[in-house]
C-alpha cells in the first residue's frame, strides 16, 4: 500500500525565526510575523506559528550580553615606556583544591613586569585599585590591551580609563596571540611558579611571585631585547647609551 508523507519543508522559516530570537530574544510572535511581513515574506501566519511553538519559542530564551565588534589591530612595540601596557589574568589552585587568579600587568616596551597580584576574585574595582598603585609610581599609559573577560569589559574598569584617558584596545575573542607580549610572560610566570611550587595559602603565592617578579626584571635575557633584562634594556635605550656607542 502507498502512503502519503509530507514534503514540507520549513527550513528558511525556521532560519528566520532563529535569527529574529537572536536579534530581539525579548519579543514575541507578533513581533517576529510582523517582522517578517515587512520584510515582503510572504509566508501563512499559521505556517509561521507552528514553527514557532515547534521550536519551543514562547518559552523565553535566557539572554546573552554580547560583545561589540573587536578590530584586529597590529602588535606594535611601543618606541617608549607607558605608550601600551598588557594585562591578563591566569588560574591555578592552592595545595587543598581552592581556586586563585593572578593579574599580570606588563609594560609592552621593555616588558617589564608592573604587577603580579594574585587573589581568590577579581572585580573590576580590584583591577582599578591594582592600576592605581601601578600609576602612582610610574606613570598613566596611553593605552592598556586587554582581552574581553568581565573584569575588562566591566563599568568600573571601562569608567575609570575613561576618566585618565587612557585607550583600551581590546583583542578579538578567541585571538590570544593578538595579547602576545603578556602571553609569553605568562607561560615564563606558570613554568617558574605555579607549575614548580604546590602552595599551602595565598601568603605563599604573593611572597614568591614578588621574589620572582623582581628577578624577572633584574635578570631575566629575554631574547626580544637584545638578550638584556626588562630593567636593563629600558636604563640602555633611555639614558642614551646606544645612541653614544654609535657615534664612536
Amino acid at each position: 500500500m502507498w502512503y502519503y508523507h509530507s514534503v514540507r519543508d520549513d527550513g528558511e522559516v525556521i532560519d528566520k525565526l532563529n535569527l529574529l530570537a537572536e536579534k530581539h530574544p525579548t519579543r514575541g510572535f507578533d513581533d517576529y510575523y510582523g517582522k517578517i511581513r515587512n520584510e515582503g515574506l510572504k509566508w501563512n501566519r499559521k505556517r509561521v506559528l507552528r514553527v514557532y511553538r515547534m521550536l519551543g519559542m514562547p518559552m523565553r530564551r535566557k539572554r546573552k550580553r554580547r560583545l561589540p565588534s573587536r578590530i584586529k589591530q597590529p602588535l606594535l612595540v611601543p618606541t617608549a615606556l607607558n605608550q601600551t601596557w598588557s594585562m591578563d589574568f591566569m588560574s591555578d589552585a592552592l595545595g587543598y583544591g581552592r581556586r586563585i587568579r593572578i593579574l599580570n600587568v606588563i609594560d609592552d616596551y621593555n616588558r617589564e613586569a608592573l604587577a603580579v597580584e594574585a587573589g581568590f576574585s577579581f572585580p573590576g574595582e580590584k583591577v582599578v585599585e591594582v592600576l592605581n598603585e601601578i600609576v602612582f609610581w610610574r606613570g598613566k599609559p596611553q593605552r592598556i590591551r586587554v582581552d574581553n573577560g568581565p573584569e575588562f569589559i566591566s563599568k568600573v574598569f571601562v569608567r575609570w580609563c575613561s576618566k585618565n584617558k587612557i585607550e583600551v584596545a581590546y583583542i578579538q575573542p578567541g585571538k590570544p596571540m593578538q595579547n602576545a607580549f603578556v602571553e609569553r610572560f605568562n607561560r615564563l610566570y606558570r613554568e617558574d611558579v605555579l607549575d614548580a611550587y604546590l602552595f599551602e595559602n595565598m601568603g605563599q603565592v604573593k611572597g614568591l611571585s614578588a621574589e620572582w617578579m623582581e628577578n624577572y626584571n633584574t635578570y631575566h635575557p629575554h631574547s626580544a631585547l637584545r638578550k638584556m633584562s626588562p630593567w636593563n634594556y629600558a636604563r640602555y635605550f633611555l639614558n642614551g647609551t646606544h645612541s653614544k656607542r654609535g657615534k664612536k
